[in-house]
């Protein structure tokens, strides 16, 4: 989960960075054809920070789906211990009811039919 919040922060750091940089340079003391010059150089920068937003993100997805299958396998082994442990009580509740019947059926004498 850690991973996920990082990748989230340093993915809105860049961002963030992005737009402070686009919004210094529009607000900069320059004249128009070095802000130009800049605004070129950040926008030739685009497509490598978009590849590089991406590809973090691709990391936190396989990330987050990796553990959502080690949480599904480890939930999944759980109620297989569990059914097995089910499975084993019910039998030994039957030998023992089973049991139980045929003591009383032993103590008990049949009735009398010759008077």
């Amino acid at each position: 989960m850690s991973n996920n919040r990082s990748g989230s922060f340093i993915g809105g750091l860049m961002l963030g960075a992005t737009i402070g940089a686009f919004t210094g340079l529009l607000i900069a003391p320059r004249t128009g054809r070095e802000t130009r010059k800049l605004l070129k150089k950040s926008a030739d920068a685009l497509p490598d920070l978009a590849e590089d937003l991406s590809t973090s993100a691709q990391i936190q997805a396989e990330r987050l789906s990796e553990n959502a299958l080690r949480s599904w396998d480890d939930t999944l082994e759980r109620l297989r211990e569990a059914i097995a442990a089910g499975i084993d009580a019910s039998a030994r509740e039957n030998q023992s009811l089973k049991r139980h019947k045929s003591q009383d059926n032993s103590n008990s004498l049949p009735p009398n039919i010759n008077n």
